[in-house]
């Protein structure tokens, strides 16, 4: 009843404290503005399946997309056998799931093949990111705790795939001596060639102990690694699916219109408009900002696609403007679109749920009008992204703020734009000297 206990215990912190830290982000999240979205359900369902479960995009790049297929089916299938330890730690049972027969015997089986995949998977990750030298592992915006936290993960798989063959290996054993409460069940075809003969010739008394200990640091880290998730980039595994789901499904091209300034256009060109029939703006209200000076301005889903990065570099590393040595990093752009909305968050909960103004902002502060300027709006970063981020709605929306706000923009677009203003075209040249080029001399 103790080990009972004390695992129930051990559940209840980690449920805790996972749920508080998942209300926070979501808290965060929704400090964005609402949109209206397109498509229907579906649609939306459609994409999810095949982008964030089918991992569609990843196939661009094959050998990642089959080790990241191997460790994510891992993580799905594998979680089964958690359920049965969960439910092992709580009611005091072994292999509660034994009933099953020869599917608990597949199952198990199933298991330790994947487990060992992914022991192998991370590995090779472990080598790929630290010896083979990437270049998309290594940007400017891969400091210390970024480029830490990815071979944090990695290790946490290892040691995680490593217990859980360990302890299959001692019950493999245990299993064989007719140890009392090691009921006969399952099957282990790496654990009872690979790990179980380095553990033979032990008593029954040390393969217990070491039974009982992989389980309990197995489960532990799990219950660990959940609670880390939130402060990881690993925190895509929850996020994905969700993201994808709320994905934009129209053109990628296409730019969203600003709704204030869309309809004083379509007045302008509506000879027949009536300007007065269009309700006088509240005196009372705050003025809308054009465009996004800090995280509040921009839209909640936008607030989950920087909560959603993974970090891989695969927009950046198919920039243009970053291949020609500009200062744009989409990842960078998504990355500092977290802290600073992480900063808000913590602002938030020092002053009881209240925003107290630090004087800072996203534009300026985290992310330069160089790395804004030097984009091509091609939108090869959303195309790249294996999880439909779109690092370009936020950097257009910073632009405008730069544009309509302060009046920032670079001298070559402020010429264009006095052109068009002032000729109806771009050139400077009036629009009676236009077609001198067609006249004969």
């Amino acid at each position: 009843m103790i080990s009972q206990i004390l695992f129930a215990i051990a559940l209840g912190v980690a449920i805790y404290f996972f749920g508080r830290a998942i209300s926070k982000i979501r808290r965060n999240i929704l400090l964005g503005k609402d949109l209206i979205f397109t498509g229907t359900p579906k649609d939306r369902m459609v994409t999810m399946l095949k982008v964030a479960f089918g991992q569609t995009k990843m196939s661009a790049r094959p050998i990642p997309a089959v080790l990241h297929f191997i460790v994510y089916a891992g993580f799905l299938i594998i979680n089964i056998e958690v359920l049965e330890i969960i439910i092992d730690g709580l009611f005091g049972t072994h292999r509660v799931f034994a009933f099953l027969g020869p599917v608990y015997n597949f199952l198990i089986g199933s298991f330790e093949i994947l487990a060992f995949l992914v022991f192998v998977a991370c590995v090779i990750f472990l080598i790929r990111r630290n010896t083979l030298k990437i270049k998309r592992f290594f940007g400017r915006e891969m400091t210390a705790w970024p480029k830490s936290d990815a071979n944090y993960i990695l290790i946490i798989e290892l040691l995680l795939m490593g217990a859980f063959l360990k302890m299959n290996a001692a019950d493999y054993l245990l299993q064989g001596m007719g140890a009392d409460h090691y009921v006969k069940a399952g099957s282990y075809p790496i654990s009872s060639w690979l790990v179980a003969p380095l553990m033979s010739g032990l008593s029954e008394g040390a393969l217990i102990m070491i039974e009982r200990g992989a389980w309990w640091f197995h489960i532990l880290g799990i219950l660990a690694f959940l609670n880390y998730l939130p402060y990881s980039k690993h925190f895509h595994i929850v996020m994905a699916f969700p993201n994808t789901y709320f994905s934009n499904l129209k053109s990628k091209g296409a730019l969203t219109n600003m709704a204030s300034v869309k309809k004083e256009v379509e007045l302008m060109m509506d000879p027949n408009a009536d300007p007065y029939a269009v309700p006088a703006p509240d005196a009372n209200a705050e003025p809308q900002r054009f465009g996004a000076k800090d995280v509040q301005d921009l839209n909640w889903k936008q607030l989950m696609n920087a909560y959603t990065c993974t970090e891989c570099g695969r927009c950046t590393d198919e920039c243009p403007a970053n291949k020609t040595g500009k200062l744009l990093s989409p990842r960078s752009i998504m990355m500092d679109t977290r802290d600073r909305l992480e900063e808000v968050g913590k602002n938030i909960d020092a002053n009881k749920g209240v925003f107290v103004d630090d004087g800072k902002g996203l534009v300026h502060d985290y992310i330069s009008k160089e790395e804004l300027w030097a984009c091509t709006t091609c939108n090869a970063c959303t195309e790249a992204c294996p999880i439909n981020i779109d690092p370009l709605s936020i950097i257009i929306d910073l632009r405008r703020y730069l544009v309509l706000e302060e009046s920032a923009a670079p001298q070559e677009l402020n010429m264009m734009s006095t052109n068009i203003e002032n000729n109806g075209a771009p050139w400077q040249f009036s629009q009676s000297d236009r077609l001198k080029w067609a006249t004969e001399d």
